[in-house]
């Protein structure tokens, strides 16, 4: 019995051996074969409706020290240097670079989706992306997101940063929260800081501007301007109304447009003096 367990033992121990040599050999010839395959393919993959940068300026990148890839032996390529190069530009959050034994290199690009485009009051433009780093524009395509300028401090090094102001930081948060409404994007069309440093939103639809304030309280303040959207408006006219001030988050308060009145007043003594005017001229001819 005690025999029986030895042998057991050992039959285990060789099964062991014989399995680590199998792999040993087998990832020596895969070393051996890996050395041999040379780059016959480069495969480009940029998803999403974003063009800050093409299959083009993605080889220029990859070729940037004059090493053509193609024809190359894929031990000889320095794949996570790619990867870092490609890393480098201000449009792309995120590389990965990758070879398949057939001698395929597959290169995926993440870019950089921007939230929102801030013209500071030095006139320096610049994009905010998802993350709320600053990025700069593209020379190859213009995003449709909501711009925001007026006395705005927010400095940009032409470079991939974070924001520094609690301003900044608000417009990013208050243009995020925007995005995330089908209503509100289809709405509100550009963010303006005014002279007292708070955030006004100005309409698609209407002429008035809508004091926000700062970011605090985003679901209350636009469900207060949702509110007032329904039933003040539709009573008062669109134009009643030059601003709507939801930055206190426990009410509304809307200024009326002087303008509108004193026109619709202007209007009813100019119709008083086209009716005299008809009647002097009727008399006349009469």
């Amino acid at each position: 019995m005690f025999k029986k367990r030895i042998w057991r033992h050992i039959l285990i121990g060789v099964a062991w051996v014989v399995s680590l040599g199998g792999v040993v050999v087998l990832m020596s010839f895969i070393e051996i074969k890996k050395a041999e395959v040379v780059c016959k393919d480069v495969k480009i993959y940029i998803p999403g409706n974003q063009y800050f940068i093409d299959r083009q300026e993605v080889d220029k990148i990859l070729l940037a020290n004059g090493h053509i890839l193609m024809g190359r032996k894929i031990e000889n390529i320095n794949i996570h240097d790619l990867e870092t190069r490609l890393r480098a530009n201000p449009f792309i959050e995120f590389a990965t670079v990758y070879a398949d034994m057939d001698g395929t290199i597959t290169v995926q690009i993440t870019q950089r989706q921007p939230i929102l485009r801030l013209i500071n009051r030095f006139d320096q433009d610049f994009y905010v992306d998802q993350h709320g780093l600053k990025i700069p524009l593209s020379a190859n395509f213009t995003a449709r997101v909501p711009v925001a300028n007026g006395f705005i401090d927010e400095l940009f090094a032409n470079r991939v940063d974070t924001l520094h102001s609690t301003l900044a930081r608000d417009l990013f948060k208050t243009a995020v929260y925007i995005s995330k409404d089908s209503l509100w994007s289809a709405q509100i069309a550009q963010l303006y800081v005014n002279q007292n440093h708070e955030i006004e939103l100005v309409p698609r639809v209407g002429s008035q501007r809508i004091l926000l304030g700062n970011a605090d309280s985003l679901d209350t303040k636009f469900h207060n301007l949702l509110v007032f959207y329904k039933k003040a408006l539709p009573q008062a006219g669109w134009d009643a109304y030059r601003v709507i001030n939801v930055k206190y988050a426990n009410q509304v308060v809307g200024v009326k447009n002087e303008n509108l009145k004193s026109d619709s007043l202007k209007s009813k003594t100019a119709s008083r003096d086209t009716t005299k005017t008809i009647k002097d001229t009727a008399l006349i001819k009469n």
